[in-house]
């Protein structure tokens, strides 16, 4: 039963490196958090000059995307997808998501945030495709 997805390794690496992701990302989320940088409902108060504000910021993201990137990868797989394309597609997704968090939670460079989101939401939208396409 294993042999028949190990084509996909990088794909289910892909899976669990964003699961220690996201991991990492909502401990991340509560360092530094005090009554003066938190509002009135716990969150931290929207500042983008303040790295407890984009440290939070960075793990919304990350559970924002990921249900699209995960059900967008499992339906490729057991579509039986073009491997390498799945592989390539969960593998670029992966990268770019770990430097949007790096360049979201370390500066307030807004162009790359967009352009690493792109990159990724492109990557699921393949994924999604590769899927439907080997159904079909």
């Amino acid at each position: 039963m294993i042999d028949q997805f190990a084509e996909y390794s990088h794909a289910i690496a892909a899976l669990a490196i964003w699961a220690l992701m996201s991991i990492i990302l909502g401990g991340l989320s509560t360092v530094g958090r005090t009554a003066e940088t938190r509002s009135d409902c716990g969150k931290p108060i929207r500042d983008y000059a303040n790295p407890v504000y984009r440290r939070e910021r960075a793990f919304a993201n990350a559970v924002e995307v990921s249900g699209p990137f995960i059900a967008a990868t499992l339906a490729a797989i057991l579509a039986g997808a073009a491997p390498f394309v799945v592989n390539l597609l969960a593998s670029i997704f992966i990268a770019a998501r770990i430097v949007m968090a790096i360049v979201h939670i370390g500066t307030e460079n807004q162009p790359m945030r967009s352009a690493m989101f792109v990159i990724g939401w492109l990557c699921m939208i393949g994924l999604a495709i590769s899927a439907i396409w080997a159904v079909f």
